[in-house]
């Protein structure tokens, strides 16, 4: 039986990539050493992190008065980061728009010394859409925006940047890194969980602008992006082996034909599966159509033991982690970079057989 994963983290990896890892695991280059056995200062890891690095920065443009860090902590710890390193004295806007911007503020909240202001939410309406944000909603002596690109639980996205004037836009950006088409210069941080487009669960990304660096005194070192910057993300042992499966994953991208190429093959995959949606009787979609993520797409029968047994029968099927998150329920399909075409036609296909035998009239 085949298997399809549609988990929304951690997600599914290209094939070709677990293959290379997989060949080279007990012996890397020649070395006689697993990757993961490498030391972190030795020169055959200090190519794979240039060698990851470089590869980021062509994928998606990143200019070079951007520093790129492999953090660990995940996305998680960059709610306390971020705050941290940019808006201790100051205040700090959010954008609320689901279960990941809710704990990004409340870290934020959490600290002493640091304002903390929501200028738009979605949470009355059940996070069913993206809020508009208009240049006269940014107050300009804020230190950041802070929006979450894709809502990974809901199943949402920002289908365009706001304009924020000379305010930093802050964005987490884990769940639709390498599958968007924003522009790097529009934000002044971005940071992102690896485990759904990235590789392995353990690496965070951090994309930060030079002028981000050393804003305010950090007592903790290792949560100082300034810190982190100059030791080259070599401050403590990075997530080598996370690191170097994301060089591979990266490799696999830009052998793909890049951003464009992915983004073209990912919106196929999602219309495909909107389409049978839209079309049915049974399944409908939670989110307005104008904020639905290509990345992860929720659905419903608004019938709640008609989902348990659709997500049972499905399992059953060999479609994975396809049951929604605990706090919406529903269904929900995750169709990550890696996630193959040919799952989702079964998906498909499996949904229309379900509500020929479940009704849907």
């Amino acid at each position: 039986m085949t298997v399809y994963n549609f988990s929304a983290g951690p997600a599914v990896m290209p094939t070709s990539v677990l293959k290379q890892a997989q060949s080279e695991l007990m012996d890397y280059q020649g070395s006689g050493m697993s990757v993961m056995e490498l030391s972190h200062r030795s020169s055959l890891f200090d190519a794979i992190l240039k060698d990851a690095k470089k590869h980021l920065r062509e994928l998606m443009n990143i200019p070079d008065n951007y520093h790129v860090l492999f953090l660990q902590g995940g996305a998680s710890l960059q709610f306390s980061m971020v705050p941290l390193n940019l808006a201790q004295n100051k205040k700090a806007l959010y954008v609320n728009t689901g279960v990941w911007s809710k704990k990004a503020i409340a870290a934020a909240k959490a600290l002493d010394n640091v304002e903390v202001e929501v200028i738009a939410s979605s949470e009355a309406d059940n996070f069913s859409y993206i809020p508009t944000i208009t240049p006269d909603m940014i107050d300009q002596n804020a230190a950041y925006l802070h929006i979450t690109t894709n809502n990974t639980i809901v199943g949402t996205a920002f289908q365009n940047i706001p304009d924020t004037g000379n305010v930093p836009i802050v964005a987490d950006m884990s769940s639709n890194i390498l599958a968007n088409n924003y522009n790097v210069k529009d934000f002044g941080l971005i940071y992102a969980g690896a485990q759904k487009n990235i590789g392995p669960a353990g690496l965070t990304v951090v994309i930060i602008r030079d002028d981000l660096l050393g804003l305010c005194e950090v007592k903790e070192p290792m949560l100082d992006y300034k810190v982190q910057a100059d030791a080259d993300s070599l401050y403590n042992t990075p997530p080598t082996f996370a690191i170097y499966m994301a060089q591979l994953v990266f490799k696999w991208l830009q052998e793909l034909g890049g951003i464009p190429e992915i983004l073209k093959q990912d919106q196929e995959k999602a219309q495909l599966l909107y389409d049978a949606i839209d079309k049915s009787k049974l399944f409908t979609s939670p989110i307005q159509s104008t904020s639905r993520s290509i990345t992860n797409i929720p659905f419903v029968t608004g019938d709640e033991k008609l989902d348990q047994k659709f997500n049972a029968d499905a399992l059953a099927a060999g479609f994975e982690n396809l049951k929604g998150h605990r706090s919406v329920g529903g269904m929900r399909a995750s169709l990550y970079n890696a996630f193959p075409k040919e799952g989702v036609k079964a998906l498909v296909a499996f949904m229309e057989k379900f509500e020929k035998e479940n009704g849907g009239a």
